[in-house]
């Protein structure tokens, strides 16, 4: 059964370290998620689902610069705001589930985005406050328990924290 590992992690730099040593790993980019809050904070955001960054170009005054460096081969990044939580930068499926909830409007659009896509909701309120906090979220799909394994062993090995795993929902009933 697919599932998804996901960590958090205190800094910038300790999330390009994991992105990059989940690519060396054989991870695909679009199986990889990064969620962190946007500190500029200053400027206009906007949804834009078209946005694809493989070689780091911009994505808004700034957030192509923070991300081209080491998260800018990631696909779907982009930056949004959602009422209540603030200006995100997000890649990966991640951002699609995040979209919607932007649009939307929703309240606690990062933990019912998080539900989606799997996590017990617990643990969504629990990542949300950490990006709130100005952690990363990182999270990868894995095929199986070997990839699970290999996941779990790159988030510890850079000293990411709350690792978790969850099942992912059919491909069907997946809301990005």
């Amino acid at each position: 059964m697919a599932k998804a590992v996901f960590c958090t992690v205190k800094t910038y730099q300790q999330a390009v370290q994991i992105v990059d040593r989940l690519k060396a790993a054989g991870f695909a980019h679009q199986d990889i998620s990064v969620l962190m809050a946007d500190r500029e904070g200053t400027r206009e955001f906007a949804i834009d689902n078209e946005t694809k960054a493989p070689e780091g170009a911009a994505v808004g005054a700034g957030t192509g610069a923070l991300v081209g460096g080491g998260l800018g081969w990631l696909a779907g990044i982009g930056a949004l705001a959602i009422p209540g939580v603030g200006p995100l930068i997000a890649a990966g499926p991640i951002m699609a589930a995040l979209s919607g909830a932007a649009l939307g409007g929703t309240l606690g659009g990062v933990t019912g985005a998080l539900v989606g896509l799997g996590i017990p909701e617990y643990e969504a309120q629990l990542y949300e406050g950490k990006v709130k906090g100005g952690h990363s979220l990182i999270s990868v799909h894995s095929e199986n328990s070997t990839e699970t394994q290999r996941a779990k062993k790159i988030f510890e090995t850079a000293g990411a924290e709350n690792i978790a795993t969850s099942s992912e929902p059919a491909a069907s009933s997946r809301k990005y």
